[in-house]
């Protein structure tokens, strides 16, 4: 098994994860030792050196969340150490395990905005098993700067009601992301079945002009099959063609449509057709953007389900020309192949960027044409500016 192509580059930004994270306890390490009495400014290169972890913290937040409460344990434990040794050189000193106070709530601060991250991006288990050892470790380093029961009990609370916010604010923005992250989901669906019922009527459209071609001529066979043969021969051909159509795009189609619900009404007017492209580029140039529709290959006529998918992937991928990307023009290129229909929309606009998530649903709905018809279909910016649209669909092979 071949690995992704970006598995390199994943495997490099993981290393250099866990190098900054274990250059920041380096870092750390030389900082306080190098430090006499870390109170005040002197804790700026302790800030600064937060900024290391940054690489590892999206990536793998409980193990740098387990690096920072440790290093915020030892950082403590040294400045208090520090501070009480400087006590017996100065006179008249306020308590030395006073001060430590400073870098424990630096650090505990840093520690608080890790929980919030994780409770933002991680299952709510996992937030919890984490956020208990670091606020224990919190709670025990402030046994080291807080000296009576009530100093130090007073210490824990404001440390627990710290961690408690991060992890609620970080909790909110992650279920209001995930609650963000449903509603695009169940939008996209509701795209999808509504473009399925859309060519559900027109699937309709077709088996019912299909059936009324096949009754008409099944009853002119049977008025002449004695009196004029050769017109009952080719009412019978006329018969074999249409549900010889008509079967291949039911298998195609109706295979993946859903059920449309009783009570929907259907539209009565006859399906488009490409024929009907100079007709829409006429009506599109009238909405101020030029259509220029270029035909290649030999146009033949083709299954009904197929003329209409492709007119209404060319309609919208138009729409989408005329309303999103500013630009004065747009070519359409149909090339009928002998074994697929090629469509290839193209402008030199702005193309779709900046447009909220309602602005896809035109896509998502060309794409489920496209794979009802085992086609494929493919949109986005062009390398030379604009948008594009291309679309395959593949034709059936006529009978010999």
């Amino acid at each position: 098994m071949t690995a992704p192509p970006d598995a390199p580059r994943s495997l490099v930004a993981e290393v250099v994860a866990w190098c900054s994270g274990v250059a920041y306890v380096a870092l750390m390490y030389v900082v306080m030792l190098n430090t006499r009495e870390p109170t005040g400014m002197r804790l700026l290169p302790v800030a600064l050196s937060a900024v290391l972890l940054l690489p590892l913290v999206p990536r793998r937040p409980v193990p740098a969340l387990m690096l920072l409460a440790g290093v915020s344990f030892a950082a403590t434990v040294h400045a208090q150490s520090v501070l009480a040794a400087g006590q017996h050189i100065m006179a008249g000193m306020p308590p030395a395990r006073s001060q430590a106070w400073q870098i424990a709530s630096l650090q505990a601060v840093l520690t608080d905005l890790t929980v919030g991250w994780i409770a933002a991006t991680r299952s709510r288990p996992v937030t919890v098993v984490s956020a208990l050892p670091a606020l224990g470790a919190q709670i025990a380093g402030a046994a080291y700067y807080r000296d009576d029961d009530a100093a130090f009990l007073s210490a824990s609370v404001f440390l627990t009601l710290l961690m408690v916010t991060a992890w609620t604010v970080g909790g909110s923005v992650g279920e209001r992301r995930r609650h963000s992250a449903d509603l695009r989901m169940r939008a996209t669906e509701q795209a999808v079945v509504a473009e399925r019922l859309r060519i559900a009527r027109e699937l309709h459209d077709m088996v019912a002009h299909s059936i009324g071609v096949i009754a008409i001529q099944a009853g002119v066979g049977r008025r002449v099959i004695t009196t004029q043969p050769s017109e009952a021969r080719n009412a019978l051909a006329a018969i074999e063609d249409t549900s010889r159509d008509t079967l291949a795009g039911l298998r195609r189609m109706l295979g993946a449509l859903r059920h449309v619900a009783p009570g929907d009404g259907a539209p009565l007017a006859p399906a488009p057709a490409l024929a009907d492209l100079e007709r829409m580029a006429e009506r599109t140039g009238d909405a101020g953007v030029r259509v220029d529709v270029e035909w290649r290959g030999e146009r033949r006529a083709l299954p009904p389900e197929i003329e209409l998918s492709a007119y209404r992937i060319v309609q919208e991928a138009v729409t989408n020309v005329v309303r999103h990307s500013g630009a004065g023009a747009c070519r359409v290129t149909i090339d009928c192949q002998e074994d697929q229909l090629s469509l290839e929309i193209t402008d030199d606009g702005r193309g779709l960027s900046g447009l909220p998530v309602t602005a896809g649903y035109g896509l998502t709905g060309m794409r489920e044409r496209a794979a009802l018809l085992n086609g494929d279909l493919a949109a986005g910016p062009r390398p030379g500016g604009g948008f594009g649209v291309t679309a395959r669909l593949p034709l059936p092979v006529a009978a010999p």
